[in-house]
């Protein structure tokens, strides 16, 4: 009788075994399950990280400082040039050509003023045809004075003189803008990864400034954040 059991029982185990060894039968797919699976993807969008506006200017070694000072040294604006700041150049010549013109404007009346100024010095007048014979006759008529016509050649030859030395500041000035705008594409990095705060506040100030009403006075804090 045991026997029979056993065999019974390994008849069964086999069976079981065939079965979960089967392989199931595919599934059919309907044609609204495929439309549906076409709005599924169509709806579903990839995903697609946020990316950063904020330019970051890295420093440039082969940049070289000494190139833009030099090149600004001898012709204005062209070390602007070489640092890519075009923007500075209308700006650099709009100021020189305006002191080259004061400079012609003190001039012509410093030279005209002052040649009247001798002739009254020394007594006499031009003749007509002469160069200043119609301005001479112009101040005559107009009753100058000769402290006017010396005051005006001082103010016209001290004009003159500043013209120039504007000139040269404004020309050195462009030199030492250049030398800093290599310096710093050379070695900083340079981006506006930055935020500033403006909040109002209460100052504590020392002892002596303490007033009886309030220990306190307001103030404004401004907070620089570099990230």
């Amino acid at each position: 009788m045991q026997r029979y059991l056993l065999i019974i029982g390994l008849l069964t185990g086999l069976a079981f075994s065939a079965m979960a060894q089967t392989p199931a039968m595919p599934v059919k797919k309907t044609k609204a399950d495929s439309v549906q699976g076409k709005r599924d993807s169509l709806k579903s969008k990839p995903f697609v990280p946020k990316t950063s506006t904020i330019k970051i200017y890295h420093p440039d070694s082969t940049h070289s400082p000494s190139k833009a000072w030099h090149r600004s040294v001898f012709i204005p604006g062209l070390g602007q040039i070489y640092n890519h700041k075009y923007w500075k150049v209308p700006v650099i010549y709009t100021g020189l050509t305006l002191l080259v013109v004061m400079y012609r404007f003190n001039e012509k009346y410093y030279t005209e003023d002052l040649a009247i100024a001798k002739y009254r010095a020394k007594g006499t007048s031009p003749v007509v045809g002469d160069k200043y014979y119609d301005l001479y006759q112009l101040y005559k008529v107009n009753n100058y004075s000769d402290a006017a016509i010396t005051d005006a050649v001082r103010g016209y030859n001290r004009y003159r003189d500043l013209s120039v030395l504007l000139f040269a500041a404004a020309w050195g000035i462009q030199t030492i803008d250049a030398y800093v705008d290599a310096k710093f594409m050379h070695s900083y990095s340079m981006d506006d990864n930055f935020s500033a705060k403006i909040a109002p506040t209460m100052l504590n100030p020392m002892g002596n400034y303490q007033s009886f009403s309030s220990a306190f006075i307001p103030g404004i804090k401004i907070t620089f954040t570099l990230r």
